[in-house]
């Protein structure tokens, strides 16, 4: 039995979508832990592909049983089309719990995002506009809207008296929108509801009893380390806590449960929105990578920025989440090329320095130190074992080991289930019984 916590060790599109659906078949439950729509997980099984949101990837296996945990937000109308969407697929959503104690986005909390990413001009944070930021703020405030009362019209009509006067008052006055009439709201909110009742439960004490009951637990983060809210590069963050804590708190239990945390980090480094990216690459290269490896955000569509990997953040994400062993995505996309960097250190103002600064302005002044490897410029798509990769992609990942200080469990070369190298697995194998040194085992 084991409990796994499994995390985004970059700036989220890491690819914890097709490890959390790796992983899900030796896992008995699946817990979401934090964010919302404005998170998109891709998981393509026989050929066809499934975009996930808000519910966990272990979906995908008819017993494993799902969980969307307290520390998420929830916008019914978008959770409602993913359930159709499942099942128009074939793909049974019975298993599928949401936490009465999720907060709720409402229509106002997605106008406001709207309008004041709108209103930063030239200076934006780069949010989906989803809602996620301003459902996060009314949880803080102690003024937002749960699952629990969603379930009840009574409640959520008093909920929604109080709130909708004073948020048509930010929609008027502050960005000329035209105001919410809450009968229209209450009446919409009521029939999800009635969707989402069979689903609705007490997460916490569904976590508990899967735990006494020795069951295999795989928690699921969204979005990635460098975008969390208090140790990201802030402000250019989510409104929650994508990190290893987090998971703790937003499904609803203590960290003496959690076995395993594993990071997940893709073999160069990608960047959506806006914030300060050391080792982005401008120009044919940075546009080679980002359509090699079809870079495109699974909620937005916007394109991703590209980079080589990043060992001071991957270094900063193994000691912020007490990572004990990675998954590495996405090694096919450097295929092709003759030459890849990696970053090893920062140059600030003449000064080297190892470790990541907390002030993104000073980030964003960080000069990177590159270690130069040779490529392989053959194909990795159809390696199934280690001793099928090419001797520099395996240097390449003993390297990434050595660097980071974390022994590499998972490579992934596609999409696809099956294009996947299992080095160890974290939730059936023994803990670090396959290291060589501080890296890979030998091939």
């Amino acid at each position: 039995m084991a409990n796994v916590i499994v995390i985004g060790a970059q700036w989220g599109d890491e690819g914890k979508g097709k490890i959390t659906d790796l992983l899900s078949k030796s896992a008995d439950v699946v817990v979401r832990y934090q964010g919302g729509v404005n998170a998109g997980h891709t998981v393509v099984v026989q050929g066809q592909t499934f975009k996930l949101h808000l519910i966990p990837s272990g979906i995908l296996y008819p017993d494993t049983e799902c969980i969307i945990g307290s520390g998420t937000v929830i916008d019914p109308r978008l959770l409602i089309q993913e359930i159709d969407q499942l099942e128009s697929l074939g793909v049974s959503t019975s298993n599928l719990m949401v936490s009465e104690t999720a907060h709720v986005t409402m229509p106002y909390h997605c106008l406001i995002d709207q309008a004041a990413e709108e209103k930063r001009g030239e200076h934006p944070i780069g949010t989906t506009r989803r809602g996620i930021g301003p459902t996060y703020a009314d949880k803080s405030e102690r003024t937002g809207i749960r699952v629990v009362d969603l379930m009840n019209g009574h409640d959520l009509w008093d909920h929604l008296c109080r709130t909708i006067s004073a948020k048509n008052q930010i929609l008027e006055k502050l960005y000329d929108l035209p105001p919410l009439d809450p009968t229209a709201v209450l009446e919409e909110y009521l029939g999800y509801a009635e969707r989402l009742r069979p689903h609705v439960v007490d997460s916490s004490l569904k976590i508990y009893e899967a735990v006494r009951r020795k069951r295999n637990i795989l928690f699921e983060g969204a979005q990635g380390t460098l975008l969390d809210l208090d140790h990201g590069t802030y402000p250019y963050v989510t409104s929650s806590n994508p990190v290893s804590g987090g998971a703790c708190v937003g499904a609803g239990i203590g960290p003496t449960v959690i076995d395993r945390v594993i990071g997940v980090a893709k073999a160069y480094t990608t960047r959506v929105g806006e914030g300060p990216f050391p080792t982005e690459i401008q120009g044919p290269l940075g546009e080679f990578l980002c359509q090699q490896g079809a870079e495109f955000g699974t909620t937005t569509g916007r394109q991703r920025r590209c980079g080589w990997f990043d060992g001071v953040i991957g270094r900063y994400a193994v000691r912020i989440n007490g990572l004990d062993c990675l998954a590495v995505t996405k090694l096919d996309v450097l295929d092709q090329l003759a030459q890849i960097q990696v970053c090893v250190a920062y140059e600030i103002e003449g000064k080297t320095h190892q470790d990541l600064p907390t002030n993104s302005a000073v980030l964003s002044r960080c000069q990177p130190v590159y270690k130069t490897l040779p490529g392989w410029q053959c194909s990795t798509a159809d390696c199934r074992q280690l001793s099928d990769l090419p001797p520099q992609a395996l240097n390449y990942l003993k390297f990434l080991a050595e660097l980071m200080e974390v022994p590499i469990a998972i490579v992934s070369l596609g999409p696809s289930r099956d294009q996947t190298i299992i080095v160890e697995d974290p939730i059936h194998g023994p803990k670090r019984a396959l290291l060589h040194g501080n890296g890979l085992p030998t091939a």
